[in-house]
């Protein structure tokens, strides 16, 4: 895994998201899933850039199942954006990196 980023399980979903100390941005995703390929690399380069101030998260939606359903995940990339321990925002989809910016500044 990429550094800065954790890859997470259901197991510890609740320890490392909904109870962490700072803001978290999860990606849910599939390694057969072409878009999430696509949006990879922009995560990697927020967690490079926020990843003091956010924890950044992975999550593949086929080992498991119980975190994406419990949100409602029907479509991937999903990032979802926790902040003490609630949804505070979600982006569906290959959107511009500006536009993960913007989300971030207005959860910090």
């Amino acid at each position: 895994m990429v550094e800065g980023i954790l890859e997470i399980d259901d197991s510890i979903f609740d320890a490392e998201v909904l109870k962490s100390d700072k803001p978290v941005l999860i990606d849910f995703w599939a390694p057969w899933c072409g878009p999430c390929m696509a949006i990879s690399p922009m995560v990697e380069q927020l967690a490079g850039e926020f990843g003091d101030k956010i924890k950044f998260v992975k999550c593949n939606v086929d080992d498991n199942p119980i975190s994406p359903g419990k949100y409602g995940i029907r479509s991937i990339p999903t990032l979802m954006f926790f902040k003490d321990g609630t949804v505070v925002n979600q982006v569906i989809g290959i959107v511009a990196k500006s536009k993960l910016e913007e989300v971030i500044n207005k959860i910090l």
